[in-house]
C-alpha cells in the first residue's frame, strides 16, 4: 500500500513538472497553474542549462522528503519480518605501516566500504542512483560497526569528512568513508628478526546480535591493496579473510576477520647486528697470535670487545618489548658475548698454568742472602747500572743474565745466590732477559687442573722452582699449547654454531594459521 502511494505521488509531481525540448534543442518549462483559464499555459523560456539543473534538484529533494516522511531510522531495514539485515564489507588499503614491536600494534589507511539493502528507501525514476550529503547519515538507520582489535582509529576530515552516501533505485545503499586504522598485533618474537607475523582486522557490530545483524564479505576480492603498496620491514604473504561468531553475554555476534600475514626483512639486522658482532668476535681471537707476556695487550683487547659488544647488545633492545623470553637475537648476542668473555678466560689459563716466571728468578726467603755490590763483575760494575741492584727482595732477584763476550773476558758469567762468580756454558746469543714460561709437565694434567682450580700454593711454588733450574733451556718466544688449541678449537666451534644457528631459524618458521582466541576478544566472552 505504502510502495504504491509513493507511485502515485510520484506520477503527480511528474505531471506538474513536465520538459519539453523544442526544434532547436532547447529546454522549455511549462508550469500548470490552476489559478488561470483551464487549458491555457504561461509560457516561460529560460536557461536550458539552468532551468534543467534546478528541476532535477527539486525532484530529488521532494523524493527524498517522501522516502524519509515515515521512516523510522532506529530500525533495522528488516525489522519484524524475522530475518537479519546483511551488511556486505570490503577494504580498499591505500598504505599500511609502520608495524610497532614495541607497542605491539600496525597503522593502515584504507577505504572502508559497507552495502546493504532498506526497501524503505527504494524509488522510481529516470534517476537509477542518487548520491546524497553526508547529512543525510544523521536520518537513515546505519549500521553500528567497530573493530574489536582497534586502539585508535578516526575519519579524515580535510578538506571536508571523506564520506560518500549512494542510494540506488532498489533501496541497495552504499556508504564509503576513508579511515586510519590502529590495531593490536600481538606478536610472538621467539624468531625475531627471522619471524613471522600474522596481524588481524576483526570487525562487527557493537550492539546488533547475529539474529539483527549478519555481516560477509563482499564476493571477489574483499581486501584489495593499491598498486604499489610496500612496508619498510615487512613483506605482505597474503591476507586471508573469514567470517566467524562471537559468544557473549548478550547473545551471539556476526564478526568479520582478515590477517595480514608479514615476513620480516633480516637485511637491516644483518647490516647492522650480525656482522659486527661477527666481526668483533673475530678480532678477539687475534689475542692468541698476541705474545703471552703481552698481558696488558691482551687483557685490553678482550675487555674492548665485551664492551663493544655491550653497546650493541644495548642498541638493539630499544625498539624491542621487555618479553620474558629471549629472542634469536639475543641468543646470538648472547653466544658472541660467551666468545669474547672465553677469549679472556683462555688468557687467565695460560697466564696461570704456563706464564710462571716474568724474566725474575724465584727462590725462597730462607735461601736470600744480602749480597754486596763489590761482588758484581761485568756489566755491573758500571756505576748507577740500572740493571744491577742488591738489596732484599721478597721472592726474587733481579739481576739480568747476559751472554756478552765482550764482558769478563769474553766469557759468560752470572751471579750465584751467594754472590759469587760461576762460569756457565755458553748459551744462545740472546742480549734480553730470558725468561720461562713453560715447564715440564711431570704431575698429570687432570691433577694440575685441580691444583690451579682450588689455588694449591705449595704446587705453585714447586712450579716456580722447575721454572728457576730450566731457565737457561727455555726460549723467549715460546707459545703456549692453550694458545695453539684456541686458534683451532674457537673459529671451527664458532662456524658450526653459526650453521646451526642459521639453519635452525631459517628452516624451522611457525606456518600462518589462524588462532583460536582472536586477539581484543577473550574479555567479551
Amino acid at each position: 500500500m505504502r510502495r504504491a502511494l509513493k507511485n502515485l505521488l510520484m506520477c503527480h509531481v511528474l505531471l506538474q513538472l513536465s520538459v519539453h525540448t523544442d526544434g532547436f534543442g532547447g529546454m522549455r518549462l511549462y508550469i500548470a497553474n490552476s489559478s488561470k483559464v483551464p487549458g491555457r499555459a504561461i509560457r516561460r523560456t529560460q536557461n536550458p542549462s539552468n532551468q534543467g539543473v534546478d528541476m532535477v534538484s527539486k525532484n530529488i529533494t521532494i523524493v527524498l522528503e517522501n522516502l524519509l516522511k515515515n521512516y523510522e531510522s532506529s530500525q533495522t531495514p528488516t525489522h519484524g519480518r524475522g530475518e537479519p539485515t546483511v551488511i556486505k564489507t570490503n577494504i580498499l588499503i591505500r598504505s599500511m605501516g609502520p608495524v610497532s614491536e614495541l607497542d605491539m600494534d600496525y597503522s593502515m589507511d584504507c577505504y572502508f566500504r559497507q552495502y546493504w539493502r532498506d526497501s524503505r528507501l527504494s524509488f522510481l525514476g529516470p534517476i537509477k542512483s542518487l548520491s546524497l550529503s553526508i547529512k543525510m547519515l544523521e536520518r537513515i538507520w546505519r549500521p553500528d560497526t567497530y573493530f574489536y582489535n582497534g586502539k585508535q582509529s578516526y575519519v579524515h576530515t580535510i578538506t571536508v569528512p571523506n564520506k560518500l552516501l549512494r542510494i540506488t533505485q532498489e533501496g541497495d545503499i552504499l556508504y564509503s568513508m576513508r579511515l586510519t586504522i590502529k590495531a593490536k598485533c600481538p606478536m610472538e618474537l621467539h624468531s625475531f628478526p627471522m619471524d613471522r607475523q600474522s596481524c588481524p582486522l576483526i570487525l562487527g557490530s557493537y550492539a546488533y546480535p547475529s539474529r539483527q545483524l549478519v555481516y560477509e564479505w563482499q564476493s571477489g576480492n574483499s581486501v584489495s591493496f593499491q598498486s604499489g603498496m610496500a612496508l619498510s620491514q615487512f613483506d605482505l604473504m597474503g591476507s586471508p579473510q573469514r567470517n566467524l561468531t562471537l559468544k557473549r553475554r548478550e547473545g551471539e555476534f556476526s564478526l568479520l576477520q582478515v590477517n595480514f600475514n608479514l615476513r620480516r626483512h633480516t637485511g637491516y639486522f644483518l647490516i647492522q647486528v650480525y656482522v659486527p658482532c661477527i666481526l668483533i668476535v673475530v678480532l678477539s681471537w687475534v689475542s692468541f697470535w698476541i705474545h703471552r707476556e703481552a698481558t696488558s695487550d691482551r687483557v685490553g683487547l678482550c675487555i674492548t670487545t665485551v664492551l663493544t659488544l655491550s653497546t650493541i647488545s644495548l642498541d638493539s633492545r630499544t625498539d624491542l618489548p621487555k618479553v620474558r623470553y629471549a629472542t634469536a637475537l639475543d641468543w646470538f648476542l648472547l653466544m658472541s658475548f660467551f666468545y669474547c668473555i672465553a677469549t679472556l678466560l683462555e688468557f687467565a689459563g695460560v697466564h696461570y698454568f704456563t706464564k710462571v716466571g716474568s724474566g725474575e728468578i724465584p727462590v725462597d726467603e730462607e735461601e736470600w742472602e744480602d749480597v754486596d755490590e763489590n761482588t758484581f763483575v761485568g756489566p755491573c760494575e758500571v756505576e748507577n747500572n740500572p740493571t744491577c741492584r742488591a738489596g732484599r727482595r721478597k721472592s726474587s732477584l733481579i739481576c739480568p743474565i747476559y751472554n756478552d763476550p765482550s764482558v769478563a773476558g769474553g766469557s759468560p758469567k752470572r751471579l750465584s745466590l751467594h754472590g759469587n762468580i760461576q762460569s756457565t756454558p755458553r748459551v744462545s746469543q740472546l742480549a734480553t732477559v730470558e725468561r720461562h714460561t713453560q715447564t715440564e709437565h711431570k704431575v698429570p694434567r687432570w691433577k694440575q687442573l685441580m691444583y690451579c682450580l682450588v689455588g694449591d700454593e705449595r704446587y705453585r711454588r714447586e712450579r716456580q722452582r722447575e721454572a728457576s733450574r730450566q731457565m737457561s733451556n727455555k726460549g723467549v718466544n715460546s707459545v703456549s699449547y692453550i694458545d695453539r688449541a684456541a686458534r683451532i678449537f674457537f673459529p671451527l666451534s664458532f662456524l658450526l654454531l653459526n650453521i646451526a644457528y642459521w639453519f635452525l631459524y631459517f628452516r624451522y618458521q611457525q606456518p600462518y594459521s589462524w588462532k583460536k582466541s582472536p586477539p581484543g576478544l577473550s574479555s567479551l566472552t
